[in-house]
């Protein structure tokens, strides 16, 4: 790989001059989904930047999905990147109350429907196998520890993300990523939250193994009204408990 087909930067727009920067390194080495990108130290020297805004740009496409950052072992090329991608970051409200969540469950909803119908559609038997290995992993996971798994249950739905053909599904999770976490922390004190999805993972994979988008897109639909039941139960007994 060589580093001196990365220029250094004169100008004074520097986040988006990193940003632009990079683009051009990887399609200069031709670097391909899976290579890794050089130190956060090389970068820097060959930018004339700091290291902290080469992390920040780094960070950036994190936050889009273009990249993944392993502890210990560098920085990876997730996704596609060209000199005409647009940046939209999101600003989101957090919060575990009903509101914030019911907000964040319906984005969910639109973009897991529309995913799971166009990953019927599109999906190699490959791909098929994977988001099968996917399932396999996650139901484990469920019956080993007696509910619903964070990292299984969102690498499962990832994997249906990747292959719906769509880049920006996959991007837009990744920047939801911290939100769509807190329904597995207990909202609204309801300690078997999400246990009414479980079968509802397999019949949306049973869907798509079929060829068959709208029943995908149904299944996908019942899940995530298991999950706004979920949240409403929550909902209903905190607001009896705040009458007692």
């Amino acid at each position: 790989m060589d580093q001196n087909s990365l220029p250094p930067i004169q100008i004074t727009a520097r986040d988006d001059a990193v940003l632009k920067a990079l683009v051009g390194f990887v399609r200069a080495e031709a670097l391909q989904l899976g290579d890794r990108l050089p130190t956060e130290r090389i970068l820097a020297e060959r930018l004339k930047v700091s290291r902290n805004t080469v992390r920040e740009a780094l960070t950036r496409w994190e936050g889009l999905g273009l990249v993944e950052r392993r502890q210990g072992s560098g920085t990876y090329l997730k996704a596609a990147v060209s000199p005409d991608m647009l940046h939209m970051p999101l600003t989101l409200a957090g919060g575990n109350d009903f509101t914030s969540l019911m907000q964040t469950l319906e984005i969910r909803r639109a973009l897991e429907a529309e995913a799971a119908a166009l990953c019927a559609e599109r999906a190699s038997q490959a791909d098929i196998a994977e988001i099968a290995r996917k399932l396999d992993i996650m139901e484990q996971a469920f019956r080993t520890r007696e509910g619903m798994s964070s990292e299984e249950d969102w690498e499962f739905h990832q994997a249906i993300y990747r292959v719906s053909g769509n880049p920006l599904f996959e991007q837009i999770i990744a920047a939801m990523h911290e939100l769509f976490h807190r329904f597995w922390e207990h909202p609204l004190g309801v300690r078997d939250f999400g246990h009414a999805s479980f079968p509802y993972h397999r019949t949306i994979y049973e869907r798509i193994a079929a060829r068959d988008p709208q029943g995908a897109r149904a299944e996908a639909l019942k899940l995530i009204a298991t999950v706004e039941d979920d949240l409403k139960r929550g909902a209903a007994k905190l607001k009896l408990s705040s009458q007692t």
